[in-house]
């Protein structure tokens, strides 16, 4: 019986289907790609988007992912050494803002920000010489070995490479009714406008994003993919691309989409109906 119930388990466990985690591939040239959870692409889209909207080049966003994945692993901790708290590990006894402030990753984005641009020369130094600057940190050469896949990170949430983030999620939940799908889509539309300084349009559970650029819109695109778990986001169009939100690599690819109807400066949301 012992035997039956061993082989019988073995039998059952090769033919159930095989449950991936929800995850998010970014890829770069060649076979290059780092493996994200949805938390930590939702706060290296963050990273990204403040940089973008500070108008700042894509190496202050390599420079806040390295030091945020050596701080934190691009998670947003409640806990660390002595007062440290959240993405970058900021200390409120420090200065840097109140225990909630510092936990809030657009918050936390900026304050670091606001330190690395009075960095001199950060545009030219060394990546870890740059970070230690910033953060004061017991290991100050601890930052540099981040700084390879930190790059790939902010090239495509940044918006410098189109289709390089795709996220495997869960179907979201229904928002159960017409007056729920449209604050749903209102929702997205107000983080965007915090981490961009964009002006939305929603309509019937669509979200229109209008940029000043390109770029722009595809770190658009990519914020919204990463922040897709948190969201009830089931399409994302930009420039004829279109992402579906489905699971495993081949259903949430992106795909060109001649009818999506959104331009190279226009980024066209779906919510969920």
């Amino acid at each position: 019986m012992a035997l039956a119930l061993v082989v019988g388990g073995a039998l059952l466990a090769r033919l159930a289907p095989v449950v991936l985690p929800e995850r998010c591939a970014i890829t770069g040239d060649g076979a290059a790609s780092v493996r994200l959870t949805p938390e930590q692409a939702a706060n290296a889209a963050t990273i990204a988007a403040v940089s973008v909207e500070r108008g700042l080049p894509t190496r202050a966003a390599v420079i806040g992912i390295a030091t945020a994945m050596q701080e934190s692993k691009l998670r947003n901790l409640d806990h660390g050494d002595r007062d440290s708290l959240g993405l970058f590990q900021q200390r409120p006894s420090q200065g840097w803002g109140t225990q909630a402030q510092v936990q809030d990753p657009h918050y936390a984005s900026e304050r670091f920000y606001d330190h690395l641009v009075k960095v001199s020369d950060w545009r030219q130094r060394p990546l870890t010489d740059v970070a230690q600057d910033v953060q004061r940190s017991g290991f100050p050469r601890a930052y540099a070995k981040h700084e390879p896949d930190a790059t790939l990170l902010a090239q495509a949430f940044a918006g410098d490479r189109a289709g390089a983030v795709t996220c495997s999620y869960d179907p979201p939940e229904a928002p159960g009714s017409t007056a729920a799908r449209d604050a749903a889509a209102q929702d997205v539309a107000d983080s965007l406008r915090a981490e961009f300084g964009v002006a939305p349009t929603v309509s019937q559970g669509r979200i229109v994003v209008r940029t000043r650029s390109e770029r722009g819109a595809r770190s658009v695109a990519a914020w919204a993919v990463g922040h897709a778990h948190a969201h009830p986001t089931a399409t994302v169009s930009v420039g004829g691309r279109s992402w579906t939100r489905g699971r495993g690599d081949e259903a949430s690819s992106w795909r060109a989409d001649g009818a999506s109807g959104s331009g190279a400066r226009t980024v066209v949301l779906g919510v969920q109906p």
